[in-house]
């Protein structure tokens, strides 16, 4: 695995591992009020960036695209956004719910662009 796929799976190798770590530390305090923040981190940062990474490694022409390119860092910078605003949110910080809300948003724009590079290599269009 290169490039773009090993960039989407190794960045879901380490977002597995920090949501893991939450977990653990949510165990261990019985302070479970990150709940959220850790669901997302392991549901977006595990397993929908290593399906992104699946994805490309599979079909390497979809990778090698700008919007690819594009696609990446808008989720990359999206996601980690998300992740401080929920943990700023869930630490009784209200005043954060901007933040969340403009990285969900920009979540959404990287599944919409994600959606224009392969619906067409699934459908056998490109």
């Amino acid at each position: 695995m290169t490039g773009l796929a090993a960039r989407f799976f190794l960045s879901a190798i380490v977002y597995a591992i920090l949501g893991m770590a939450l977990g653990l530390v949510m165990g261990m305090t019985q302070d479970h009020t990150q709940m959220p923040t850790h669901a997302h981190m392991l549901v977006i940062g595990w397993v929908s960036f290593a399906l992104f990474g699946l994805f490309y490694h599979l079909f390497p022409n979809a990778a090698a695209t700008r919007l690819a390119t594009a696609h990446f860092w808008l989720a990359q910078v999206s996601f980690v956004a998300l992740i401080v605003g929920l943990f700023l949110i869930f630490s009784g910080r209200p005043d954060a719910d901007p933040i969340a809300a403009i990285a969900s948003t920009g979540l959404l724009v990287s599944m919409i662009l994600f959606g224009v590079i392969a619906l067409p290599v699934v459908t056998g269009r490109r």
